[in-house]
């Protein structure tokens, strides 16, 4: 059955209100789940609309109750994670790191599968900037999250590799938090508001149609290579305490993500479906079908930015490999 976005329950509204009074303990089948803007979330989306939680919960022998919310940015969905408003957030490497070492002998957030793998891309309107070694002070980039979301760790790393790492953050003065969907908006609209966007899916792809946006670099190139862009995580409470259900999550992503491997067009369908995009199907199916792009649940090329970020001292903890920041649910897997 579908589930759609506008069909709010009670802890929707609250994380609207911006509320964070921590919740009550649950029992097995209760999961809260939060998800952001992009298609990179799209396996959540195939989960709600085939009702793949209730599926697998059953066959683990627990009646699974999901609750759905969205918000924007790393900072919004940490802060969800640790008042106890949700039990499982998407979000990216960046933010994932960020509070695995803020939680490390607490709550000990880690991540339960790499959800998305895909470059993300700065775009701007700005003709004179071609690296960013042009952008200027009256330049303003605009990332999910200033200082926690992949995109603005990534702005950091790239700033690294141009003018070394004691100077990592020689952009930060240039970044704004907004969503993709505001960020998309005002860049095009020329308003002057912002003149960058490090983006992602579909949005890059909407701005860079147009003739007035061009690409700086996107995050294949500041890593070397593909590298896993979103990541699902919870606190270690969740999992302990309720198997089944955390059983039952990975079960349902995992069947998600191999059913849109498999099912391309079917999957874009979804994405309309789901999220009521007004995006034309094979404009979508274009992005499904890019080869850069999958839903690979195994960490790829994670332990790049966690020690570059140990070595800024933005972490306080040197992670020995990417199996610190991931529970055993992917051990097993040749991440990295």
């Amino acid at each position: 059955m579908t589930r759609p976005m506008t069909r709010r329950s009670t802890l929707v509204a609250a994380l609207a209100l911006g509320l964070s009074t921590a919740a009550p303990a649950f029992a097995e089948g209760t999961i809260r789940l939060v998800e952001q803007f992009g298609i990179s979330y799209l396996p959540f989306h195939v989960i709600r609309d085939q009702d793949l939680l209730v599926k697998h919960g059953k066959t683990r022998g627990v009646e699974v109750s999901p609750e759905w919310a969205r918000l924007s940015g790393g900072a919004a969905t940490n802060d969800a994670l640790l008042s106890g408003s949700v039990d499982i957030v998407a979000a990216g490497v960046g933010p994932l790191l960020t509070i695995w070492d803020r939680t490390k002998g607490a709550q000990n957030v880690r991540g339960i599968v790499a959800g998305a793998q895909f470059p993300f891309a700065l775009v701007t309107n700005n003709p004179d900037v071609k690296t960013i070694a042009d952008f200027g002070p009256d330049d303003r980039i605009a990332v999910p999250s200033v200082g926690v979301s992949v995109q603005a760790r990534t702005l950091q790393f790239a700033a690294a590799k141009a003018w070394g790492k004691d100077q990592f953050d020689r952009l930060d003065q240039l970044t704004v938090s907004l969503p993709h969907p505001d960020a998309t908006q005002a860049l095009l609209s020329g308003s002057g508001t912002i003149s960058a966007h490090f983006s992602n899916s579909p949005f890059q792809q909407l701005a860079l149609a147009d003739d007035s946006i061009h690409q700086v670099l996107d995050s294949y190139e500041v890593y070397g290579g593909p590298t896993t862009s979103i990541i699902i995580y919870t606190t270690e409470a969740f999992r302990n305490d309720n198997p089944k259900t955390y059983g039952a999550f990975v079960d349902a992503y995992t069947e998600a993500a191999d059913w849109i491997a498999a099912n391309p067009e079917e999957a874009a369908d979804t994405y309309i479906r789901v999220t009521d995009s007004k995006l034309d199907r094979d404009f979508i199916l274009s992005i499904l079908t890019d080869p850069r792009f999958s839903f690979d649940t195994t960490p790829r090329n994670t332990e790049a930015l966690a020690l570059f970020l140990n070595d800024v001292g933005a972490l306080k903890n040197r992670p020995a490999s990417w199996k610190d920041y991931f529970f055993d649910t992917v051990h097993d897997r040749p991440g990295s």
